[in-house]
């Protein structure tokens, strides 16, 4: 159970109460009242702010209210103390029983702790990765592919019906210019010296089996056309190739999208005019001129009349235009398309995970979404800063193979999808995040996958140690549910067991504000208290987890640990990350 919504519910109940007494007014606010844990521990076990939320609408002095309240909480039997501090804090204590008793809840509910149904089987389309078709998947794509992976992952634990999604940006010129890249590598596959890649082009290796796979296709039949006649040809090959990588690259990293949407095919379809002509009957386009842009005008800049959507009206700063000069569309027009698109599928949940650079596109996605559903849809835009790749903190060289970058597929490559998947969460999505090579192989508590997957494994050296001792009994899930948590008495083991119970609130909060870095906080946290234990039964054998010849204490012990081997189990799975039960 998440112990926090339960005593939030216990205290909506007693707040009802002192309503029916006519002790608070009816039709209060109670969203502001709080139930978490304190910052200290010192502090009790659980922190209530709801005295002095609510004493001032109730006309009661904060310590006053307090005292009504702590009054019904001392009448649960399992709370030890409820004290009232400073101006009306309260603090709640529990009986070392309560906490002993979430080991074998734990236990029980097995791969479904810290599970929640918040999501109510909603809908939620989240779109991540979505890197341009023109070569491997390199570094800076990595974090918000790890980022949108997970959270995907994480509102699935709390109920949410998840789809993830890959947005093709296969129009454009930068498909132009994987086209003619292409063809220069198709023409040395047919024997020509090429030379070097012209600037501005895509130089790396990683296209030559591409043009190997258009000179089988077409000989020499395109080798001296123009470029009209093999521009196109050349796309309809190159894409799909490039994708595939994309793929294969993703796949490296247990990644795989079940929707792929294609922008020219949104463009072939009419799909741009159709959501045009749906904000035109809104009444939110119109013709109109912009005012120049702010700062230092640009020397090709001039007033001209365009069609415009009104994006001031739902949050925007200025309005955005739809048509370029040339009478195409522009890009802001397909990612209206785009988002229409999603809404008609049925998503009012939306998340687009997107680059750094892409922050001035925030206000103008969310005013679309907003009047192309009249805010019945939310989009919630996480953009993920750039990470430093280095070696020992010196910047690390451009990948050989890509020619311009380091591509995912080297980092995996030299310390494994799981290395990569952890540390790419160790930061919030809008931090810089530094990648030292140096520093994620390390064997130590500074380097936090490791600090982790070691508390795992440790737990599972546990159990084959106390397998020696008591090789007649079993020592999986089932066969510890019945163990005497009761003999759970060190204060150590108690504050392991209130980590564990805290992670149902964790998972729950993290999902909420789309925040998967808090797991491999917690994780790291919840690591550090049984590394802790571990080290108390080194200097003290009576506290060591197996203990020759009391077998009910080596059990009651031995379900702690399964239970915290569980919790860290499903922590990084959901992080995308194979628990390990050995390090070597």
């Amino acid at each position: 159970m998440n112990i926090f919504n339960t005593l939030q519910e216990q205290l909506q109940a007693i707040l009802g109460d002192l309503q029916d007494q006519k002790v608070l007014p009816g039709g209060l606010d109670l969203s502001a009242v709080a139930v978490e844990p304190p910052r200290d521990k010192s502090h009790g076990d659980v922190a209530i702010n709801a005295a002095l939320v609510l004493a001032k609408k109730a006309r009661l002095n904060p310590r006053e209210l307090a005292g009504k309240i702590a009054q019904k909480l001392r009448q649960d039997q399992a709370v030890k103390a409820v004290d009232i501090v400073g101006p009306g804090f309260i603090n709640v204590t529990f009986f070392n029983s309560f906490w002993q008793a979430r080991v074998n809840e734990i236990l029980k509910a097995g791969k479904k702790y810290g599970g929640s149904k918040i999501g109510k089987g909603e809908k939620v389309n989240i779109e991540y990765v979505s890197a341009n078709p023109t070569g491997p998947l390199h570094v800076g794509h990595v974090r918000g592919a790890v980022f949108g992976d997970a959270l995907a992952n994480l509102l699935e634990k709390v109920g949410y019906k998840v789809t993830r999604e890959y947005y093709i940006n296969d129009t454009g010129a930068q498909i132009d210019i994987l086209a003619r890249s292409v063809h220069f590598r198709y023409r040395e596959a047919l024997g020509e010296n090429i030379g070097d890649i012209p600037e501005g082009l895509y130089p790396g290796d990683y296209l030559k089996p591409v043009g190997q796979v258009l000179a089988k296709k077409y000989g020499e039949k395109f080798k001296n056309a123009p470029e009209e006649k093999w521009l196109a040809p050349f796309r309809d090959v190159a894409v799909p190739a490039m994708m595939a990588l994309i793929k294969e690259d993703l796949g490296l990293l247990g990644i795989h999208h079940q929707v792929f949407s294609s922008e020219t095919k949104m463009h072939s379809a009419g799909e741009i005019l159709e959501a045009i002509d749906f904000l035109k009957e809104k009444g939110v386009i119109y013709q109109g001129v912009l005012e120049p842009p702010k700062g230092r005008k640009p020397e090709d800049w001039e007033p001209r009349e365009q069609t415009l959507f009104r994006a001031t009206d739902f949050g925007d700063d200025v309005d955005r235009p739809l048509v370029k000069s040339d009478g195409s569309y522009t890009y802001f027009a397909a990612d209206i398309a785009y988002h229409y698109d999603k809404f008609k599928r049925g998503y009012l949940h939306q998340i687009d995970v997107l680059g750094a650079d892409h922050g001035g596109y925030v206000k103008r996605l969310q005013a679309a979404v907003k009047a192309l559903s009249d805010g019945q849809a939310d989009l919630d835009v996480r953009l993920c800063q750039m990470v430093r790749l280095l070696r020992g903190g010196q910047p690390v060289k451009m990948g050989k193979r890509s020619g311009q970058f380091v591509t995912l597929r080297e980092v995996v490559d030299e310390v494994g999808p799981g290395v990569v998947r952890f540390i790419m969460l160790t930061r919030k999505n809008d931090a810089q995040l530094d990648f030292d090579f140096d520093k994620v192989k390390e064997q130590s508590r500074d380097n936090p996958v490791f600090y982790v997957q070691y508390a795992h494994a440790r737990a599972h050296s546990a159990f084959r140690k106390a397998a020696e001792y008591f090789p007649e009994k079993g020592l999986e899930i089932k066969a510890l549910t019945g163990a005497d948590a009761a003999l759970l008495e060190d204060p150590s083991e108690i504050d392991l067991i209130k980590a564990m119970a805290s992670w149902p609130r964790v998972v729950e909060a993290a999902a909420l504000a789309h925040e998967p870095h808090r797991i491999a906080f917690y994780l790291y946290d919840l690591a550090s208290e049984f590394h802790s234990l571990w080290n108390k039964g080194n200097d003290d054998p009576g506290l060591r987890f197996v203990i020759e010849g009391n077998q009910a204490l080596t059990l009651a012990r031995l379900s702690l640990v399964r239970a915290l081997a569980l919790v860290i189990a499903e922590g990084l799975e959901l992080l995308g990350v194979e628990p390990l039960k050995e390090m070597r």
